[in-house]
């Protein structure tokens, strides 16, 4: 199957915490159905100094569910994802506007 989110995505949350939050999609996993926002469900993580980094509080951005993320049109407002043929390629469009993405 087709992935409707991909890497470089604009997503808006419409669930949990970070409700109503915008990013962009830096990582998908499809095996978990998880994908990283940056800026989105942000959590602390305590890092130990070492060689190479200072260490203390770290922000790190964990994975959220891909049901919980919903694709931006070009007006900035959620909507969901369709699939069609043009040109003989497969293309995914925003259902609101019809653009392909």
């Amino acid at each position: 199957m087709a992935a409707k989110l991909k890497k470089g995505d604009k997503v808006v949350v419409l669930a949990g915490k970070d409700k109503g939050k915008q990013g962009e999609i830096t990582a998908v996993m499809p095996k978990d159905n998880k994908a990283i926002v940056d800026g989105v469900n942000v959590a602390i993580r305590h890092t130990k100094q070492s060689q190479n980094s200072q260490g203390g509080r770290v922000a790190k951005a964990m994975p959220i569910d891909l049901s919980n993320l919903s694709l931006m049109d070009k007006d900035g407002k959620a909507t969901r994802v369709g699939f069609r043929m043009e040109d003989g390629a497969k293309v995914r469009f925003a259902k609101t506007t019809g653009d392909v993405i």
